[in-house]
């Protein structure tokens, strides 16, 4: 420290000089104080704390892919929503298709109301069809014509953080596949456009659609089925229920898991946010006491190197002025 003499000395003020630089260290702190008031961190940049900024940027990395795989989570349960809700829709035309089987499996109708129980029947198949080509998200086919296939959704923040779901083939052809409905023992199910009944739909070929036999004896335009055949028709409804319920089973599960991952994800971003914090951000009332100690000192260090620099004229007292 200078010494008291120093004052006897003008081309070069020590005292002058160390408060001087006391003020600059103050100013410093105190500019740095005042940028985390208004930033809200305390470390602003990697010189505050090179460790901390580290690890914080880690955390941050890891908390975005953890909100963006939430996101991943949301959109993936408004498909599996998207899904069961043309599943319903599936499933309410099979339990009317089956309340009609039940109907003309019963003796007391001619092949004229078989006939119309039959378009009625085939019309629900296409609506079945229609409901799984119009089952989509975001331009992506959920009921997939050409066999089951998967998604895989994307759940966490790595890249082993994955989930597969299975989207099923729920149309006419894989839900009834091979079933016969006529006394000749033909199936009822078709892959090709070969309905004798009167406004076949061309656009079902791929989805395959419940056909019936004309009579060959009878009128050409009634059904060759009978009471019997209409009860085959029962059982493989029945067993399409079956398969959609299992499905529905399926969809039910993958949705349970979903909604685990939704709050297993929500719980790690809430405690990565606060180790992050715990690292990046100031405390206020701390940072804002330390505010008002270097805003004293400052006051006190300006006034020191007011009186360092007055103090060299004390020389003049030597030269008789």
């Amino acid at each position: 420290m200078a010494s008291f003499g120093d004052f006897n000395k003008v081309n070069t003020n020590v005292t002058a000089m160390e408060a001087r630089l006391s003020l600059n260290k103050i100013n410093a702190e105190l500019g740095n104080s005042r940028l985390k008031l208004s930033t809200g961190y305390k470390i602003n940049s990697a010189e505050d704390d090179s460790a901390g900024f580290a690890i914080a940027t880690k955390l941050r990395s890891r908390i975005t892919g953890l909100e963006q795989a939430l996101q991943n989570v949301s959109d993936a349960k408004s498909v599996m929503d998207i899904i069961e809700g043309g599943y319903s829709s599936i499933m309410d035309n099979l339990i009317e298709m089956k309340g009609l089987a039940t109907q003309a499996a019963n003796d007391t109708f001619s092949a004229t109301e078989r006939t119309l129980i039959a378009k009625q029947i085939q019309s629900l198949g296409y609506d079945i069809n229609d409901i799984a080509d119009s089952t989509k998200f975001n331009g992506i086919a959920l009921n997939p014509s050409g066999g089951d296939s998967t998604l895989t959704f994307q759940t966490g923040e790595g890249t082993s953080d994955t989930y597969t779901f299975n989207l099923r083939q729920v149309d006419v052809l894989a839900l009834f596949g091979s079933a016969s409905i006529d006394s000749a023992g033909n199936d009822i199910v078709s892959g090709a456009n070969q309905s004798l009944l009167s406004g076949a739909n061309a656009d079902n070929d791929d989805r395959g659609e419940i056909d019936f036999t004309i009579a060959d004896d009878g009128v050409a335009s009634e059904v060759d089925a009978l009471a019997t055949d209409f009860s085959d028709l029962m059982t493989a409804v029945d067993a399409a229920v079956a398969t959609l319920n299992g499905y529905m089973n399926e969809i039910g599960i993958d949705q349970r898991s979903m909604t685990g991952k939704e709050v297993n994800l929500t719980e790690a971003i809430s405690a990565n946010s606060a180790a992050k914090s715990r690292i990046m951000d100031v405390d206020f009332a701390k940072e804002q006491s330390n505010s008002v100690r270097l805003q004293i000192l400052q006051q006190t260090a300006t006034a020191a190197l007011s009186q360092a620099n007055m103090g060299p004229q004390a020389v003049l007292g030597f030269l008789g002025q």
